[in-house]
């Protein structure tokens, strides 16, 4: 009897273990309509906490980010469309609060970036295998001293 009692107890310990490792912050802020509501939650997930700095508005639970959140909420209930509330976003906490950057000239190194590495990378890996293929095929030549060598030691053998 004492063994059940104990397992139920671990069973709702676990289970309220589980549940408060899944939770989220729950938003009461009620929007004028469905679309309004799901273009804020866009917007939240493609805005940057400040103070997380690597979490979306919606995934941070730090004070400025849930401000944020009903800010932009507000906002898109308002009627602001998605470029007016980046651009007060961007104006307000400049553009690290964007987590795709725009593309321009100061952030041309972030979206070519990789392309050129990877470009590099190819480069760098034709030369290396060529040069390997060249070496190989320069290696299997022997020189005039060599083939006489050779063929010395032949001729002893068939002696």
């Amino acid at each position: 009897m004492i063994k059940s009692i104990f397992k139920f107890m671990g069973a709702i310990l676990l289970s309220l273990t589980v549940m408060s490792v899944n939770a989220t912050p729950v938003d009461t802020y009620e929007f004028k309509s469905a679309e309004n509501q799901q273009r804020a939650l866009e917007l939240a997930h493609s805005l940057r906490c400040p103070q997380c700095q690597n979490q979306n508005l919606i995934d941070s639970n730090s004070q400025v980010a849930q401000d944020l959140r009903l800010e932009v909420y507000q906002m898109v209930d308002a009627g602001k469309d998605y470029d007016e509330v980046i651009e007060f976003m961007t104006s307000r906490y400049g553009d690290f609060v964007l987590y795709k950057p725009r593309m321009e000239p100061k952030t041309y190194i972030l979206w070519l970036g990789p392309i050129g590495l990877l470009v590099l990378g190819l480069c760098i890996g034709f030369i290396f295998v060529r040069k390997q293929r060249i070496s190989q095929v320069e290696d299997q030549g022997i020189s005039a001293e060599e083939q006489k060598e050779l063929d010395r030691l032949l001729n002893r053998d068939a002696k």
